[in-house]
């Protein structure tokens, strides 16, 4: 499976339904929204409004990577402002069960994030109760940032656990993602792939997007 999720963070916020209406008429397969507490990473960047105007406007599946001290308080919130996917980082996570029980009776697809100091090997007894998992390609809190080499190996581990536990979970990249490394992250095992600049600061956006999917 070869999944593209362009990455909000780096769309122009003065025109974003431009940028959405862009998408819109793209090969991407949803749109990933990055949710910042100024806590739990560095910056901030948007709640459940921005994310409720950005649904009135999308024609896909609201990709939303919460990276936000306790989580699990606002999963209700996040499925009343649109999200079809909830992703929430085991390290802000003290119940990490509970809350990915709660993402999906709240009826979306529950993902698990891991930085990239954090093992897939964690996630052995947990991640039959994935959807999917994403694993950051650079510390978060930044767009634009290089892409961490290790990844390639983490994801070749977590597609081993992934088989093993759970086939049908997802494993989402996130993190300078871009042409130059999307072949080998889809080869190590990726089956959906996080770009941001990559598309948003490219001559022609949606022809990156085909691209990526190549």
């Amino acid at each position: 499976m070869k999944l593209v999720s362009p990455s909000l963070l780096s769309a122009n916020f003065g025109n974003l339904q431009h940028d959405i209406e862009m998408l819109n008429r793209s090969e991407c397969d949803w749109l990933h929204v990055d949710v910042m507490d100024g806590v739990f990473v560095p910056n901030i960047s948007f709640g459940q409004p921005i994310v409720k105007h950005i649904k009135f406007h999308a024609k896909k599946p609201l990709d939303v990577h919460l990276m936000i001290v306790d989580p699990g308080r606002y999963v209700a919130d996040f499925a009343e402002a649109g999200a079809d996917i909830l992703t929430v980082h085991y390290e802000a996570c003290t119940h990490l069960d509970r809350v990915l029980h709660s993402i999906r009776d709240h009826g979306m697809k529950a993902g698990v994030v891991l930085n990239p100091a954090t093992s897939v090997e964690l996630l052995e007894d947990s991640v039959q109760l994935c959807d999917l998992v994403l694993l950051m390609s650079v510390n978060p809190g930044f767009g634009g940032q290089k892409f961490i080499e290790n990844t390639y190996s983490k994801v070749r581990r977590l597609r081993a656990i992934c088989d093993r536990k759970n086939p049908q979970c997802l494993i989402e990249v996130d993190g300078g993602v871009n042409l130059q490394n999307a072949s080998a992250l889809y080869e190590a095992g990726a089956d959906v792939l996080v770009a941001g600049n990559a598309v948003f600061k490219s001559d022609d956006p949606v022809l990156t997007i085909h691209q990526l999917k190549q």
